[in-house]
């Protein structure tokens, strides 16, 4: 069982870290809705 089963998510991505369709990637087999995903640059 996981703690973001049935859960909405926002994914936030860094340019030069971990971008966020990695974290997506990573998420994908969980039962979470992922409602935005976006990678930024924070300078």
């Amino acid at each position: 069982m996981s703690l973001l089963k049935d859960k909405k998510l926002i994914i936030i991505g860094d340019r030069d870290g971990i971008p966020a369709p990695a974290i997506e990637e990573c998420l994908k087999d969980i039962d979470a809705q992922v409602v935005f995903s976006s990678t930024e640059c924070f300078v």
